[in-house]
């Protein structure tokens, strides 16, 4: 998927887990949301949440897997085909999530609700679920060495603010070095703008390709699913 501005895919990664809940014609349907890196990770999650809900009668899952997600699988769990397990799984590949596993509990409530209502259910508790997550948004990038001297630092520390950058390391000695992580698509503007910024007194040293997280997402609480 692309970024909020549109400009470049990236891809979102779960930090934190978490759990959310959704009732139609009094059945419940419960999501939990746990990150997952491998195959073996999520079975043994999806292991853990039928035997914590082991009174239910459906505890479907969908996990998406990879740099790429390229692993993906899902489960209706005796549903019926497509039900469950599907719009399960389209909810976090639409997200852009990577290594993040779902497992949807359901309590029924004595109400057939037909395959639409059906799919919009777990459709719904995936998304009730995501809300309490903390997710990451990835980017490829360069990590970046600036050094200035006293006078520029100001201009330099505005301008990165105005591009939406913050230097993960600084080190004030005789000169100024700030170290950080930049998109790909920005590596060269930002040197140019620095340059232009500072009247050429400015070191600019591009260093090696890094995948980084430069966004959080989601709720500041303690520790979840």
């Amino acid at each position: 998927m692309k970024d909020a501005k549109g400009d470049m895919p990236c891809c979102r990664v779960l930090l934190r887990g978490g759990q959310g809940e959704y009732e139609e014609k009094k059945s419940r349907f419960i999501a939990t949301i746990r990150k997952c890196g491998s195959e073996e990770e999520a079975a043994a999650f999806i292991g853990e949440i039928r035997k914590k809900y082991w009174d239910a009668r459906h505890n479907c899952y969908a996990f998406c897997i990879g740099p790429k997600g390229e692993l993906t699988r899902c489960s209706d769990d005796g549903e019926p085909g497509g039900t469950a397990g599907r719009p399960m799984l389209e909810v976090l590949v639409r997200a852009g999530l990577r290594d993040a596993a779902v497992v949807v509990t359901r309590y029924f409530g004595g109400v057939l609700l037909g395959t639409g209502g059906l799919t919009r259910a777990y459709t719904r508790a995936v998304q009730e679920g995501l809300k309490n997550c903390v997710i990451g948004r990835m980017r490829d990038g360069f990590e970046v060495e600036i050094r200035t001297d006293y006078n520029g630092i100001g201009k330099i520390l505005y301008l990165l603010e105005d591009m939406g950058l913050k230097p993960a390391e600084s080190s004030y000695t005789d000169t100024v070095t700030l170290r950080l992580s930049v998109p790909a698509e920005d590596t060269e503007k930002l040197r140019e703008r620095l340059v232009e910024s500072t009247g050429g007194k400015v070191v600019f040293q591009k260093g090696r390709p890094v995948s980084y997280i430069d966004r959080q997402e989601g709720p500041d609480e303690e520790e979840g699913a």
